[in-house]
């Protein structure tokens, strides 16, 4: 973000009057900005790499590089880009995709202005946000999965304090609520994120949050928060 607080993002849709809707729903925000626009998934790490956005929206079907492809490289490029899909298609295929990816959020086109809105500010703090039918797909397609018999201590690797933290990831909280809960600062939860990232060998948010869900982190919490 900039020193004043904006946020920028890139807008990636191969469709111009999707773009242009997408600029003009921001234009009377005071703290999110458009500093680019791309077509296709190979302009898009193109734009990224000279704009340098806190957030990209992502569209996935589109000519050439597609956007789960274009996520990827551009947070091979910029690991601290963080990535919102907006798209029609809410399949596995694409919704898991987008997630190996590296994507911190996804939403389906017909969502309302509000929710993309604060789906772009939430994205830009560091969480993940996923529309209500793409996160039931998500719950649905772990609930029927195999599990392999739990642990008695998941993630051996980790710390307790570690193990702590994953867990509220897993539950969906942002690294101030993390650091609230935990009485520590966010700087101490930014670095324990970090040391949880390399060694669990995930690479984003999105994929440590898979990792701890399917060894059943973030249930307590998430009961806890209703």
């Amino acid at each position: 973000m900039t020193v004043d607080g904006t946020i920028r993002i890139v807008v990636v849709d191969d469709h111009p009057l999707m773009r242009e809707g997408l600029r003009a729903l921001v234009a009377s925000l005071p703290d999110i900005d458009v500093v680019g626009e791309a077509g296709d998934g190979a302009a898009a790490r193109r734009e990224a790499l000279l704009a340098a956005p806190d957030v990209v929206v992502m569209d996935l079907h589109m000519p050439g590089t597609n956007g789960v492809e274009a996520t990827r490289a551009i947070l091979r490029s910029a690991p601290a880009t963080r990535i919102l899909v907006l798209t029609m298609f809410e399949d596995d295929e694409s919704v898991f995709g987008a997630m190996r990816a590296g994507a911190s959020g996804y939403l389906v086109k017909g969502a309302r202005q509000e929710e993309i809105v604060r789906a772009i500010r939430s994205v830009a703090a560091g969480q993940a946000v996923f529309g209500p039918s793409v996160a039931r797909r998500i719950i649905d397609f772990f609930a029927g999965a195999p599990r392999p018999a739990p642990a008695a201590e998941p993630f051996p690797e980790l710390t307790a304090r570690e193990r702590e933290v994953l867990d509220l990831i897993a539950a969906g909280h942002s690294n101030s609520a993390i650091a609230r809960h935990l009485v520590i600062s966010v700087k101490t939860v930014s670095n324990h994120i970090s040391a949880i990232f390399a060694k669990l060998r995930v690479a984003d948010r999105a994929e440590a949050i898979v990792r701890a869900r399917q060894a059943g982190l973030g249930t307590r919490s998430r009961q806890g928060d209703s």
